[in-house]
């Protein structure tokens, strides 16, 4: 084939075209911009979707962040939806059925295999390579723990731990100056009992947070590392752990399961919060929002042991994914960038999603914290000397072999099953459900 070369006299105004189309212009501000930045202002109108579970305080200053980027991007508009942790998934699991998911999705650990797997999130792995979500200023470990089999499927958003929740001044007025570091589980039931005494109850500690807590501190796991069966094959660990919060509950340590049943799981519905608890074991990054719901001072240190150690890890708070079904997945991803590493939009986030994974704007706002918020920074900086790493992503049926805890807890404290009962029916179905991931 013959290729045509221009004339020299054709390619000389040709160059001054392709020159001047890419000419910096000065802007309104007087700054030089490109005449791609004129194309952006005029871009055509963005739609998204985006989901979140959390109580009142985040929704509120969610809302005040996506109108802060709807701003800073007038063609993109963010419709939202948010509800409490349990409700979140019901909501979402017909959407994912219908292949109608949000475009940004706020995901859970204990999610991201179950989602991933069936092919209903998007890998993230290009979009972080070529930075439209700039993930430079965290840490590869931070980032790699939204990894399912080497891809990508959320960004977290930032990393917390347990800990307990109290309420010092109620503490001390029953005679307790304060809790060790490296206090236990006895120590624990002796406070539970001088509380009762008081009329203050000890929050329920959520059964598939806790249990696989104390199992760690066991030397077991919830699950195995394939995911195809529990991670522990003697009842004696469920039957010690059950047996002990059967006790507490019999005693009046904690409220009544018909009234805990109904909870939404917001800070607004903890007895801490309500008056009428002393203490609550949560993640870090709610002790905020905790604490605005209870509207006066809680203190926050480590869970009980022995073997706490072993038992703490740092884990990510929670993390976006965005949907495969997404038709603006880098506009979804551009949200989410800007989310991890916009110092204003984390002022008004405060830590309530984990300590940033963004090592700039952790550093730039440390200084604007309030003593409060600072307890959250230096516990989880305590958690980081004094843990152990996270076990992997919870498996497929994760959440089955859970809602089954669940059940065997409420059987147990209604007097339905014995320990042992629930013991042996938790673990054969349990294992028949984590079976079918086997290849």
């Amino acid at each position: 084939m013959i290729r045509r070369r221009l004339p020299a006299m054709l390619l000389i105004p040709l160059m001054f075209a392709i020159i001047g189309c890419s000419a910096k212009q000065p802007s309104a501000d007087g700054n030089p911009k490109t005449m791609e930045s004129d194309r952006s202002s005029s871009k055509q109108e963005v739609k998204l979707r985006i989901a979140w579970w959390g109580g009142q305080s985040r929704h509120d200053y969610t809302l005040k962040l996506i109108a802060m980027y709807q701003e800073l991007n007038p063609n993109v508009k963010i419709d939202t939806e948010y509800a409490g942790f349990d409700d979140f998934w019901k909501k979402l699991a017909p959407q994912a059925a219908a292949n109608q998911l949000p475009d940004i999705i706020q995901m859970d650990i204990s999610y991201l295999t179950q989602y991933a797997t069936k092919e209903q999130l998007e890998d993230l792995t290009e979009l972080t390579s070529n930075g439209t979500i700039d993930v430079r200023s965290a840490s590869p470990e931070t980032i790699d723990s939204g990894r399912v089999d080497g891809k990508l499927y959320g960004i977290p958003l930032g990393v917390n731990a347990m800990g307990t929740t109290y309420d010092a001044a109620m503490l001390k007025e029953a005679g307790i100056s304060a809790i060790p570091k490296n206090w236990t589980w006895s120590d624990l039931e002796q406070i539970a009992k001088r509380m009762k005494a008081k009329g203050k109850v000890l929050d329920h500690m959520r059964f598939d947070q806790f249990f696989p807590y104390y199992l760690r501190t066991q030397d077991q796991h919830y699950f195995s590392p394939d995911g195809t069966s529990l991670g522990f094959s003697d009842p004696r660990y469920f039957i010690d752990y059950f047996t002990m919060y059967l006790e507490w509950y019999e005693a009046g340590y904690m409220r009544d399961w018909d009234k805990e049943s109904l909870s939404k799981l917001t800070p607004e519905e903890n007895p801490i919060a309500l008056g009428d608890g002393f203490m609550t074991m949560a993640w870090s990054n709610q002790f905020t929002s905790l604490q605005e719901a209870a509207k006066k001072p809680l203190s926050l240190t480590g869970l009980p042991g022995p073997n706490g150690k072993q038992g703490l890890y740092l884990k990510p708070t929670m993390l976006f994914s965005i949907a495969k079904s997404s038709k603006q997945k880098t506009e979804a991803a551009k949200f989410i960038s800007w989310f991890l590493n916009d110092l204003e939009a984390n002022k008004l986030i405060k830590g309530d999603r984990g300590i940033p994974i963004s090592s700039k704007v952790k550093d730039g706002l440390k200084p604007t914290l309030s003593e409060e918020e600072l307890k959250v920074y230096d516990y989880v900086t305590w958690v980081e000397k004094n843990s152990s790493p996270m076990d992997p992503p919870d498996p497929i049926g994760s959440a089955e072999v859970s809602k089954l805890l669940r059940d065997m807890q409420e059987q147990i404290l209604f007097r339905k099953l014995t320990v042992v009962q629930a013991a042996a029916k938790f673990m054969s179905e349990a294992n028949a459900i984590l079976a079918k991931n086997k290849k």
